[in-house]
C-alpha cells in the first residue's frame, strides 16, 4: 500500500487528494498542515471582514472531507526537511514521514520589506491567512487609522473589507496605479476612482520609507498618522524545501506538465510553484485558485501512478469591490502585431487582445456576462478564424462557434 504525503492543506492540497482517490482507494494519506484549521476558501477572508461569511461558510471542503478520503492530517505541524534518498520528510517536531509520492503544496508567505522602524509599532498585520485576519480584526475599532502599504490585490480586498469597521483607510504603494499587476492605466483608473467614491485614500507613487510607532514617513516626505499596518506589499512562493535538497527552482517550483518536480517521485502544485502558461507561451507562476486545484488534482492521479497532464492553465482574475466587477484572463499587451477591440461606455471596459490568430488576454470591467466564452478561446487556443469573432467581440455566444463546436462542448445535436 503506497504512503502519500502532501504539504500543505490548501486548494492544491485538495486537487491532489481527490486526484489520488480517483485511482487509488487504499493507499494512505498524510497531510501536513501548517495551520490549525481545515482547508478554506483564502479569498473569503475580506468577506468575513464584512460580515458578509463567517468561518463555517468559508470551508473548501465539507468537515467529513478528509474522513471521506481516510486522510491523517497533521495540524500545526510544518515540513522543515526532505531526504530524497530515504523518501523522508522530517517536521518541526523532529518526528519524521515515510513516503511513496510527496506533493509540495506549500503555498506562499507575505513579503515584508525591511523598513527602517517597523519593529517600533506593534499593530502590524498581513492579509493572507484566517489567523491574520482574526489578528486584524481583534485589533481594530471604529476610531482606528488603517494604512495599507500595497494596492495589489490583497491590499484592496482588506480595504474593503474593512471600510464599514474603521475610522479612515489610507493605500500606498510605489506603483503610479491601482492593481498594476494585471490592468492598464486606462482601467485602473476607473477602479481607484471607485474605490475612492467608497471612502478609500490613495497615495501612489509613493510608500513609506521608514516608521517611527504610530507614523510613516513617505518617500514623497509628507507623513502619515495611522494605528493599525497592514502590510500587503507582495507575496513569495515557499520554494526552500525542494531548493535545499538541490531541486530546479526559479520564482517558484519548477515542474512539468505532470507537476513532476526535477526530483523523483516529488510533485508541486499551486502558488509555490511555476508551470506552463499556454497564453504567454512560457512558465511563470499562476497563483490562482482554480490552477491550484488542477495541478494539485494532475499531480495527485500522476502520484496515483496516472499519466495526466495540465497544459492549459492561464492567469486569470475575477474579483469585486464595492459592486466593481473586473475580469482579467491570459496575456495582454499591446504593439508587435497584438490587435486590441476596444467597447468602452460609462463605467464599463472591455479589452480583447488578440495576435497570431488567437485571442491573448482579455480586461473586463463591469461588463463580465459570458466571459467563461472569452476565457475558453484563451485557454483551448481556438484560431479565430473557426469562429464569428466579429459577432462574439460585442457579445459572446456560442452560436458564433459554430454546430461541430457546440455538439464538442455541450453534447448532443444542436
Amino acid at each position: 500500500m503506497k504512503h502519500y504525503v502532501i504539504i500543505g492543506n490548501g486548494t492544491a492540497a485538495v486537487g491532489c487528494i481527490e486526484g489520488i482517490r480517483l485511482h487509488d482507494t487504499d493507499g494512505k494519506i498524510t497531510v501536513v498542515s501548517a495551520e490549525n484549521r481545515p482547508v478554506y476558501c483564502r479569498p473569503l477572508i475580506s468577506y468575513y471582514l464584512e460580515g458578509k461569511t463567517d468561518l463555517k461558510k468559508m470551508n473548501y471542503r465539507s468537515e467529513s472531507f478528509y474522513d471521506d478520503n481516510g486522510c491523517t492530517v497533521l495540524y500545526g505541524r510544518s515540513a522543515e526537511a526532505i531526504d530524497p534518498e530515504k523518501k523522508t520528510v522530517t517536521l518541526d517536531d523532529k518526528s519524521t514521514l515515510n513516503y511513496d509520492s510527496l506533493c509540495i503544496a506549500t503555498g506562499s508567505s507575505a513579503f515584508v520589506p525591511p523598513f527602517d522602524g517597523l519593529d517600533t509599532f506593534e499593530n502590524k498585520f498581513s492579509f493572507m491567512t484566517v489567523d491574520d485576519t482574526l489578528a486584524l480584526e481583534g485589533a481594530i475599532n471604529k476610531d482606528s487609522r488603517v494604512l495599507i502599504v500595497g494596492a495589489g490585490l490583497i491590499g484592496l480586498k482588506c480595504a474593503e473589507g474593512l471600510r464599514d469597521r474603521v475610522s479612515s483607510i489610507t493605500v500606498c504603494d510605489l506603483a503610479d496605479k491601482v492593481l498594476s499587476s494585471i490592468l492598464d492605466d486606462e482601467s485602473a483608473a476607473l477602479v481607484q476612482k471607485h474605490l475612492e467614491a467608497n471612502g478609500i485614500r490613495f497615495m501612489l507613487g509613493d510608500s513609506a520609507q521608514r516608521f517611527e510607532k504610530n507614523i510613516a514617513f513617505m518617500k514623497s516626505g509628507s507623513e502619515v498618522g495611522f494605528d493599525v499596518l497592514v502590510l500587503a506589499v507582495g507575496v513569495r512562493p515557499n520554494v526552500s524545501l525542494l531548493k535545499d535538497i538541490g531541486g530546479e527552482v526559479n520564482r517558484g517550483i519548477i515542474t512539468d506538465n505532470s507537476m513532476q518536480t526535477s526530483i523523483d517521485s516529488i510533485y508541486a502544485a499551486g502558488d509555490c510553484c511555476e508551470s506552463y502558461d499556454t497564453s504567454f507561451g512560457g512558465r511563470r507562476i499562476l497563483a490562482i485558485l482554480p490552477n491550484a486545484y488542477m495541478q494539485g488534482k494532475c499531480a495527485g492521479e500522476n502520484m496515483a501512478g496516472q499519466s495526466a497532464d495540465f497544459d492549459n492553465a492561464i492567469p486569470m482574475n475575477s474579483i469585486g469591490f464595492f459592486g466593481l466587477h473586473v475580469m482579467t484572463a491570459g496575456s495582454y499587451f499591446s504593439g508587435d502585431g497584438c490587435e486590441v477591440y476596444e467597447d468602452k461606455s460609462e463605467g464599463k471596459i472591455k479589452k480583447l487582445f488578440s495576435k497570431d490568430n488567437r485571442l491573448t488576454g482579455f480586461i473586463l470591467i463591469n461588463d463580465i456576462e459570458r466571459a467563461g466564452i472569452y476565457t475558453s478561446l484563451i485557454r483551448e487556443q481556438t484560431p479565430l478564424d473557426t469562429i464569428d469573432y466579429d459577432s462574439i467581440k460585442k457579445s459572446p455566444s456560442l452560436i458564433a462557434f459554430g454546430k461541430e463546436y457546440r455538439c464538442k462542448k455541450l453534447g448532443g445535436v444542436i
